[in-house]
């Protein structure tokens, strides 16, 4: 598998996403289901949005684990939440994660009306290898 990023300006380098990821020449993908803070019992989380973060993103992590495919080859992260006002001040939990982990992904934020419950936040991605 080949990635190759493509970032025609500089800004977004310091919120650690890329404009477009191309992959060639992969033998797998993995489309993940929007994972959220939901524990292993299947019980939603009503924690505040620091909390329900690092568990969506552990929940991500595990899901992709358990698949065989490997973080730092996510190309796509989609966020949603009910509040980009809330994230804001979390989102470096994110953008810590995504360089511990070297990946170099494309991403897109997107404020919804709501989630299941109470969740305030929800990661989506696309994985190859």
């Amino acid at each position: 598998m080949e990635k190759r990023v493509i970032n025609p300006w500089t800004w977004q380098n310091e919120r650690s996403y890329n404009q477009a990821v191309e992959v060639t020449n992969v033998t797998g993908t993995l489309y993940v289901s929007g994972q959220t803070a939901i524990n292993d019992e299947g019980i939603s989380s009503t924690a505040d949005m620091k909390t329900q973060l690092e568990l969506a993103i552990k929940n991500l992590e595990k899901v992709i684990d358990a698949a065989g495919y490997d973080c730092k080859n996510i190309v796509r992260l989609n966020i949603y939440t009910t509040s980009t006002e809330a994230l804001w001040p979390h989102f470096n939990i994110l953008q810590k994660w995504v360089e511990k982990k070297d990946i170099k992904q494309a991403l897109t934020l997107l404020e919804v009306v709501s989630l299941f419950e109470t969740l305030t936040v929800e990661l989506e991605a696309t994985v190859v290898k």
